[in-house]
């Protein structure tokens, strides 16, 4: 029996990005944030004095991340779910961090959303499509994994908010990327398409792409990042490869675009 002096079971907990080095508060029964928005982050060619659009941005831990690695970028976000977008604002102050946040829908956004261009655009969208697989039995988890706006959708709302020139980054399942590629297509060049590749020998289970607004430079397919030492975990404990560990633990960029 539970007493009734019992302090009540948190609703959230703070997690360590980075090496520590942020502190990001994410629901205990809900999405949680593993390594893409990080890679995502470190994959953005951000300057200082940059301005960069999140799509869907959760809990804001690609946004903090890039923020720690980039200082001067202005950085927004909008995320749909509004307890989430409400974690990435206190997130962003507890860490010091000038994330604006926007609680809103990435394909009806706020007029003065419409009215902005960004430098930078950069996404994590859900993997799976509308009806596949057994949905979460959490809704923050279901509208996290599972579109309810199609990929199509997602890619549309970031270049419509690119500036000419501008840079669209997006993480996704390997899979997909076939349908990415289709909807850039006539609308943004110059990509970059790095595979994501857990270990040695093993396919590529993400990409991270990259493409310009009005870039006319032809696709390249880089040499795959490997995030994991070995044939096979052997042992509980990090075993990360060293560029791998630089991003993830040190908040390096990634490396391989350039």
């Amino acid at each position: 029996m539970t007493s009734p002096n019992a302090m009540p079971e948190p609703q959230t907990t703070s997690d360590g990005f980075l090496g520590g080095r942020l502190t990001i508060l994410q629901p205990k029964d809900g999405y949680r944030a593993a390594t893409d928005p990080v890679l995502l982050a470190a994959a953005a060619p951000v300057r200082p004095g940059d301005t960069v659009l999140e799509l869907g941005c959760g809990v804001g831990v690609a946004s903090l991340c890039l923020l720690s690695r980039v200082s001067g970028a202005a950085v927004t976000g909008i995320e749909r779910q509004a307890d989430y977008a409400a974690l990435a604002e206190e997130s962003a102050r507890q860490n010091g961090l000038p994330f604006e946040v926007i609680a809103g829908d990435l394909t009806h956004p706020p007029p003065p959303l419409r009215a902005r261009s960004f430098d930078h655009v950069i996404a994590n969208p859900p993997f799976f499509r509308a009806g596949d697989g057994t949905g979460a039995r959490n809704s923050g988890r279901e509208i996290a994994f599972r579109e309810d706006a199609p990929l199509s959708a997602w890619i549309d709302a970031g270049l419509r908010r690119l500036r000419p020139g501008g840079w669209m980054t997006m993480i996704h399942l390997a899979e997909r990327l076939g349908d990415i590629l289709a909807e850039l297509q006539g609308r943004a060049g110059s990509v970059s398409i790095l595979p994501l590749v857990p270990r040695a020998g093993r396919p590529a289970s993400r990409v991270i792409v990259r493409a310009r607004k009005t870039g006319r430079a032809p696709l390249r397919l880089l040499s795959p990042f490997i995030l994991h030492e070995g044939l096979a975990h052997l042992a509980d404990g990090d075993d990360f490869t060293p560029d791998a560990r630089a991003v993830l633990r040190d908040g390096a960029a990634l490396p391989g675009f350039d």
